[in-house]
């Protein structure tokens, strides 16, 4: 009787691991189900619609600490398929791709749906059965050889024990299987994971990854779309601060540098309720200390220039106002005429400006949380969960997350790559 592997979820990693293991092992029925009626949704909008497919960290070492939470996990499952195999699998596709000047990798036709196409092609190449509305409710393990029961199974050595497992909907459908991978994606709030509690999995809270800050009621966010190349942010009371372009918007503050950090400090920043206060130096190259020798010399370089008009550490001229007049200064002052008040605001300004952050915006429709199935259960050499067998996992379901720039599509991959090889390699 032929074999059969239903993957759960129709996103990134649920297409690849469905796609290679109906590749490697040609003889295995391979079926999808998604609960929606749409699949490859994170695909389709990542990077503004250009899919950011993964990022150019090709050193293990370096690229496991691109992810807040997994990277123990990860160091082991990059061995098996990492960033230059994932570069090499879509390009034997016909798929090139390019690297932008921040290391993220996009195809080079600037379209998801080069990407999109590329999975379905090889879907369709190898006979992989989509399933639209197909919204798994419960999961269980059927014993068809020595009369074991379900109880008694855990415990038996499954080498020896035919099983099959069985899927039902909300609406009572059934499908069985004898592999089972699931690649459902992160879910908000803990209560969704109860289907996969019910198998015996523990679960990591989760919480929000990839967010900005808000900052209601601030001046500042009337310099929305302003955005500075290279500024460093730090949560007071805390170890995190990070350094990267900075976006102001119309709620607060976004850009690289804040989702990385809100993505290294999810759970603390949950724990305090998304109220906290950031300081922002907007010249990484100096601090507070050196600026004011510099400012000195400055001081006397510019002594009858208009302040406002001579703005020599590059900002936006927009930002360089805001923050004369958030120090007191009259734009129309010499630089020799501000007072040491005003010049020490001004310095305390530019590199500790201080924020109030009340509140978290999600990035964008690109949802990602941090915690899922606890990766002590899950075996990182197979994707195989340690508690039941012949079911696998892949992608964010997992207590694994990665900072923005293509680092969870490469989860997506590789997690989804090595649960492909290894139910491959079990059913053949």
């Amino acid at each position: 009787m032929q074999k059969k592997l239903v993957v759960i979820g129709g996103g990134a990693a649920g297409f690849f691991c469905a796609i290679n293991a109906a590749r490697l092992n040609p003889s295995l029925k391979v079926i999808i189900v998604e609960k929606s009626n749409k699949f490859l949704s994170k695909v389709r909008i990542s990077g503004g619609g250009r899919c950011n497919v993964t990022h150019d960290c090709i050193e293990i070492a370096e690229l496991i600490k691109r992810y807040p939470r997994g990277q123990n996990f990860l160091k082991k499952a990059f061995h098996w398929f990492s960033t230059k195999d994932t570069i090499e699998w879509f390009t034997e596709r016909g798929v090139a791709l390019k690297i932008e000047s921040d290391g993220r990798m996009f195809p080079i036709t600037n379209s998801s749906e080069t990407i999109i196409d590329c999975l379905l092609a090889e879907a369709k190449k190898y006979g992989v059965e989509i399933k639209l509305g197909f919204d798994v409710e419960n999961i269980e393990t059927i014993v068809t050889e020595h009369n074991l029961t379900s109880e008694k199974l855990l415990a038996t050595d499954m080498r020896q024990v035919n099983a099959l497992i069985k899927l039902t909907t909300a609406n009572h459908k059934e499908l069985t299987c004898n592999f089972l991978c699931i690649a459902s994606g992160g879910y908000p709030k803990s209560l969704q994971f109860q289907w996969l509690k019910n198998m015996g999995h523990s679960i990591e809270e989760p919480v929000p990854s990839l967010f900005t800050f808000n900052i209601p009621n601030n001046a500042i966010t009337q310099l929305m779309g302003i955005s500075v190349e290279n500024a460093q942010v730090k949560i007071v009371g805390s170890k995190l601060q990070n350094s990267g372009p900075l976006l102001i918007t119309h709620w607060g503050l976004s850009g690289p540098v804040v989702l990385k950090l809100s993505a290294h400090g999810a759970r603390e920043l949950a724990i305090a309720n998304y109220h906290f206060e950031v300081l922002i130096n907007w010249l990484t190259q100096f601090n507070e200390q050196t600026l004011k020798a510099e400012w000195l010399l400055l001081r006397q370089q510019f002594a009858s220039n208009k302040i406002h008009n001579k703005n020599p550490f590059g900002l936006p001229s927009r930002l360089w106002i805001f923050l004369l007049q958030q120090s007191t200064i009259n734009e129309e002052l010499r630089w020799a005429d501000v007072n040491a008040k005003q010049q020490n605001q001004m310095i305390k300004n530019l590199t500790a400006q201080e924020f109030e952050v009340k509140g978290k915006t999600t990035f964008k429709e690109e949802f990602v949380t941090c915690g899922g199935i606890k990766l002590n259960e899950i075996d990182p050499n197979t994707m195989q969960s340690k508690i039941v067998p012949n079911v696998f996992f892949a992608g964010e379901v997992m207590d694994i997350d990665g900072i923005t720039g293509g680092f969870n599509f490469q989860n997506a991959w590789t997690t989804g790559f090595i649960a492909a090889s290894a139910i491959a390699n079990k059913s053949a």
